[in-house]
């Protein structure tokens, strides 16, 4: 399983939609909307890199209102 953060910039004004829009996407763990350099926030789950991308390219990206991504996928570091 991988997971990963999605972060997001919106058009102004857009975050609150697009933040609802992508919670109903199938692998979203949860979408927020927030304060600071990005607009929403996004929890995701996939079963391996290939389909992460897939879900980011083919399904978030596709969201009205959105201008940019930025993903960074969860790493386990051991010690």
């Amino acid at each position: 399983m991988v997971n990963a953060y999605i972060l997001i910039q919106t058009e102004v004004g857009k975050a609150a939609s697009v933040a609802a829009e992508i919670a109903k996407i199938p692998g979203v763990a949860s979408s927020e909307d927030v304060t600071g350099p990005y607009d929403v926030i996004v929890r995701a789950e996939a079963e391996n890199v290939d389909e992460l991308g897939r879900l980011v390219v083919a399904k978030v990206q596709n969201v009205n209102g959105i201008t940019r991504t930025l993903t960074c996928p969860v790493v386990h570091l051991e010690s």
